[in-house]
């Protein structure tokens, strides 16, 4: 039985929406102060390898890093409404223009509509 990581194309998928995803935070107004210049590639390789991890891929993530603890990760930060909106509205630019079957564009956008409704952490 193959995996959502597999189904989608491997390494090549993530790396090809986190390179996407990264340059609408790049010049996201909201999303760009949120990220130090020195760590733009760190968190993008942090956020590839947690993708694929989570999607049946190389447990990378959990290797160098522990346990995912998202919440915990991303306490510092001022996450908000509008936050969360921004990170969906540059990730649903992505999986948009991404070629894949429906149904694993459904299954991938209701992980990260989820996920990003739980990194909030600032009321309105």
């Amino acid at each position: 039985m193959s995996t959502f990581y597999e189904e989608v194309g491997g390494e090549e998928f993530f790396s090809n929406l986190v390179s996407q995803f990264y340059g609408y935070v790049a010049t996201d107004p909201i999303l760009r102060p949120m990220y130090p210049d020195t760590d733009m590639k760190g968190a993008a390789e942090r956020l590839q390898m947690f993708l694929e991890q989570y999607w049946g891929g190389p447990t990378t993530y959990q290797e160098n890093r522990g346990h995912p603890r998202l919440r915990m990760r991303h306490a510092g930060f001022h996450i908000d409404a509008a936050a969360r909106d921004a990170w969906l509205n540059a990730m649903h630019k992505v999986v948009g223009g991404i070629e894949m079957d429906a149904t694993h564009r459904a299954q991938l956008w209701s992980y990260l509509e989820m996920a990003a409704d739980s990194m909030v952490n600032q009321p309105d």
